[in-house]
């Protein structure tokens, strides 16, 4: 199914050649690749090492996004890749692009390259029209948050602002830790949290009723 990226990045065709790489069944890599950050700034958004930003791509999609995309239907990609050169500029001034530094990013939205742990990660910022629907009409983060959190091996997720979208990563060796800046605010669950394991169903039986 994935197919063979370009080593490196050294001409207008490897580019080409990245982007039409398929990470899964409905997802290929140019789509993850455009940064409003890198158009805005004029600073090119691709990868150092395109082997290791597919590897990790791949299994983001695959274990993440394709079942999401089963469950719910079309998933919409905000932001997903960033270069080092790109999520540097968004962490600068402040964090006034709500980028972490490069060192945070790495096995995240710096999909090539690895943690200081040694681990391959992938992260994208996702919208679900399904949800975002339902979200509108009052349901909260939490319940698509624990169907997650019950059914996929993320590493986290991390909603934000107020038009349904999420950080959702995928990441060697998962955390699987929950986090909101929409209310309810804070941390919903972590492996140190008396409500991280078991059975969270009562919270989604709602999603799987309407979506039968």
């Amino acid at each position: 199914m994935t197919q063979d990226g370009p080593r490196e990045i050294g001409s207008y065709n490897a580019l080409e050649k990245l982007g039409r790489v398929r990470l899964s069944d409905n997802f290929f890599m140019r789509e993850f690749l455009y940064s409003s950050i890198g158009d805005w700034y004029g600073l090119p958004n691709y990868p150092e090492d395109p082997q290791l930003a597919v590897e990790a791509g791949t299994r983001l999609c695959q274990d993440l996004l394709e079942p999401l995309k089963k469950k719910f239907g079309h998933v919409s990609i905000r932001s997903a890749y960033r270069s080092p050169t790109v999520n540097a500029k968004g962490a600068a001034n402040n964090n006034q692009h709500q980028c972490s530094s490069n060192e945070a990013s790495a096995a995240n939205h710096i999909w090539d390259r690895r943690d200081a742990d040694g681990n391959m990660g992938a992260c994208a910022t996702v919208q679900i029209p399904w949800f975002m629907d339902n979200f509108g009409e009052g349901r909260d983060w939490t319940s698509l948050a624990w169907w997650i959190h019950d059914n996929l091996p993320y590493h986290s997720q991390f909603y934000f602002r107020d038009w349904g979208s999420l950080n959702l990563c995928w990441r060697e060796n998962p955390e699987r830790w929950i986090k909101s800046y929409v209310a309810p605010k804070g941390i919903l669950t972590r492996q140190d949290r008396d409500n991280w394991s078991g059975d969270h169903s009562e919270h989604y039986s709602w999603i799987d009723e309407k979506l039968k």
